[in-house]
């Protein structure tokens, strides 16, 4: 079993950054899937960036060479580096990791962007 918490989010102007950061309670060496997702108030959840031990990563056009996924297994924790932040940004953000037959997600971290 892995639990997953996030942390970093918070309220931020329109063109600042955050880093978000996932940390998972067992080793993630061996995750075979990593992505962060966000859901806005009345809006379904959507995948925002994902990476895989052996694939590149891949991103939602409307965060591209905004945000960045990074993953340190040394400190087992996943990354979400949020540049240009705008206000439609603005979400609850999740992480999830898939691993062997487990699909775990973390509680979520809210982000506000101001205009």
């Amino acid at each position: 079993q892995v639990q997953l918490v996030e942390s970093g989010g918070g309220l931020v102007q329109a063109g600042g950054s955050l880093r978000l950061s996932c940390a998972a309670s067992g080793n993630i060496f061996s995750t075979a899937f990593m992505g962060w997702y966000r859901q806005a108030p009345g809006r379904q959840r959507e995948l925002v960036a994902s990476m895989t031990n052996y694939g590149p990563t891949n991103y939602a056009d409307s965060v591209k060479d905004r945000f960045t996924i990074s993953r340190d297994n040394a400190k087992n924790t996943i990354y979400l580096q949020m540049n240009s932040l705008k206000p439609e940004d603005t979400a609850v953000y999740y992480c999830r990791i898939v691993q062997g037959v487990g699909n775990y997600w973390g509680q979520g971290t809210q982000v506000t962007v101001s205009s």
